[in-house]
Parts: structure tokens; sequence; C-alpha cells
């Protein structure tokens, strides 16, 4: 553990875009590695793209059905060897904090290799994880790495919003995706957690491209200038109407869900200001949890707003979908939210609350006989654990 020291020294120390290099290093020093290459999950979580030094983007691995995807899938190291290979192909993920950020790859000579390795090898990754947090401040590299293909303007606006895709504390677990991911339009997350409270906002801003994108990143700044200066939720909401009606004037709004857990006791604070929906999934049992309807924010001036309280317990799961989720029609003409999500929910009931988003939008892909999505679709999921 003192060379592993040793790695998260010279990683901080290292330029920016160097990051990949010195834990290669480091692991041909240590263990004789002659290949180490970092792949990150891309913005539609499909693909896993190498970090290429030139900041090139080139063809990614399939995250489904690749010893690389299933890495990052089970977050467990996956180790290809055999009597008959003359080195071991060790792929580790890089996950920090619950956020699956992708999968490291590391061949060393068959003959060194042990299960003894896998532990340093997951603190390394863990390291490493962090380094490129702090390193996307100061170089485009990492970002670069994540897109498959090009993001439209608008995309790029609202990625720069997002929290992460995933986050897990002992109390919760929770993950979310936005679909189409290269061509966003108004929908958004936001997340933050401290001592005592989880506090998650979903948003769906009206219109399209950049003017969506625009009203979305003035709601989700506006509703984190509040809750920084400590406002409860009520305010929060209150606040952030003010904020879009006095420059919109009642002509653009966004509908929000805000939703506050304390994670002491599981009671939650809920102001649904518009159309984000929320199931809950208790002992198999699949059912709607209802609010009672306000205002979207910036509709009208001096809209006041009024908390409502649930309860949840450990065990419980949480999804929230956009209007372009449970709106979704089928070719017989149902909507997806009457039926077809409580399915997805049990039939996906196995699968950690980071992967469930995906698997929802794919079982809705298949629901609309792969027509293409005419408005932004976005999925969060929540495990309660409790303390």
């Amino acid at each position: 553990m003192e060379r592993v020291a040793d790695v998260e020294r010279a990683l901080r120390a290292a330029a920016p875009h160097t990051l990949v290099d010195v834990v290669a290093e480091f692991l041909r020093e240590r263990y004789g590695a002659d290949r180490a290459v970092l792949r990150l999950a891309d913005y539609g979580m499909t693909t896993l793209q190498a970090v290429e030094p030139s900041g090139s983007v080139t063809e990614g691995v399939p995250i489904n059905g690749s010893p690389q995807g299933r890495a990052f899938g089970t977050q467990e190291p996956f180790v290809e060897v055999g009597p008959r290979l003359p080195d071991a192909t060790i792929h580790l993920p890089v996950t920090i904090r619950g956020d699956r950020m992708g999968v490291l790859t590391v061949t060393v000579p068959a003959d060194r290799y042990t299960q003894a390795l896998l532990p340093e090898m997951a603190y390394v990754c863990e390291a490493l994880g962090h380094e490129i947090l702090v390193a996307e401040r100061d170089t485009d590299l990492y970002v670069l790495a994540r897109r498959a293909s090009r993001l439209t303007l608008a995309a790029e606006l609202q990625w720069q919003l997002l929290p992460g895709r995933s986050c897990a504390r002992p109390e919760f677990s929770l993950g979310a995706h936005l679909e189409p991911a290269y061509a966003i339009f108004g929908d958004n997350f936001d997340w933050s957690v401290s001592a005592d409270y989880l506090t998650l906002t979903v948003t769906n801003g009206m219109g399209e491209g950049i003017e969506a994108a625009l009203l979305t990143n003035l709601v989700v700044n506006a509703l984190r200038n509040a809750r920084r200066a400590g406002l409860d939720l009520v305010d929060q909401a209150y606040l952030a109407d003010q904020a879009v009606y006095a420059h919109y004037r009642g002509a653009m709004y966004a509908s929000v869900l805000l939703l506050r857990f304390d994670l002491a006791t599981g009671e939650v604070e809920a102001v649904d200001a518009g159309s984000p929906r929320m199931w809950r999934l208790r002992r198999r049992e699949v059912e709607a949890v209802p609010f009672d309807a306000q205002l979207p924010l910036g509709m009208f001036e001096e809209t006041a707003y009024v908390a409502e309280r649930f309860q949840v317990l450990p065990g419980d799961r949480l999804l929230i979908g956009s209007d372009g989720v449970y709106e979704t029609v089928s070719p017989t003409g149902e909507h997806y939210g009457e039926r077809a999500l409580a399915l997805s929910l049990i039939a996906n009931s196995l699968l950690p609350p980071s992967q469930v988003p995906r698997a929802v939008l794919r079982d809705l892909n298949d629901y609309r006989a792969a027509a293409p999505l005419e408005d932004d679709a976005l999925v969060v999921c929540l495990d309660w654990h409790g303390r």
C-alpha cells in the first residue's frame, strides 16, 4: 500500500492530460504490465470510449457483450486468463462515490498474475478516478473521450449542468439517464447531499434546442442558488419561479419535481410544480405516488407553493420519469405510463439503480416500436436503504 500511496502522489503532481500515463508507468514497474487502457462510458451509456492523448474519437467497445462492459456492469474486476494465454487481461471498474466512470484494462504476463493483485489495482483505479474529476477543470481530454459522436450545443449546455449519472451513500443509491443523449431538449436532473438531507430535482423545460437549454440552465441554477442560501424547499421553488418569470414574463416556463429526503428518518418533503411523475416499487408492487399538481415555475407572477410529505421505507425503489417517458404511445395508442412502466420496473427489479434508467429506456424503445423520440426521455431511479 505504500507503493500505492506513491502513485497517488504522482497523480496529484502530474499534468492533467498525463494521468493514464502515470498509472501505466506505475503498473509497468510494479507488475510488469505492458499495456493499460482507460475507457470512459459515453453519454449514451452504450459504449466505452478509449482515452486517446490526441483527444481523437475512436470506435468504442460496446458495454453490452464485452469483457470491459462486464466489469462496468457488475462493478467487479473481470479477468481473462488461461493456460494457453501468454498474458492476463484485467478489466477494472473506475467508479467514484457510486458514479460509474469507466474501465481500466491492464495486461500483465500470465505468470505474474494472482488474485492478490486485484485489491491494490482497484485502489489505483479509485485514485485515478478522483484525479480525473479534478483534472477535468483544466483539460477537455476526458470529456472528449465520453463522446461517441458530436453533441449539439443544447446538449453541451445540459450535460455541463449534471452532477453525475449515479451516486451512492449508505442511506441510498441512485442513477439517472437522459435520452437522446446527444441532442437534448429541456430535461435535466440535479442532486445534492449534505450530512442530513438528499435534495433531488427533476426539471422539464418547455421548448427545444438552445431556448430549452437556456431555460433549464436558469431554473437549475436558480434552485441551486436558493438551496445554497439555506432556504427550504418551498422557498427554493418560489425564488426559482420568480427568476424565470422575471426573465420570460410567462412566455416560457419549466415543470419541476423537488424532493428532499431526511437521511435519518426517510421522511420526504415534495413540491410538484409540473409534469415529472414518480412511481414506487415496494414488495413487488408498483404504484404511482400522487402529488397535488401545482403551477410550473415561471408561468405566473407571485405563485405560492405548498410542500407535501410522505415516507420511504428501507427496500423502497422510486422511479421518476419525464413526460417523454410516460406519455410515449405504443402503436396501439396506449401510453407507456399506464401499464408498461410498472412492468418494466418489476422486470428490472434485480438491477442496481445505476442500471435501471437505461434498462427502462430500452424497454421504452421496444414499446414505441423503435419510432424516434419526439421529446427528451429522462429516468431517475432511487433505492432507499435507510440508516
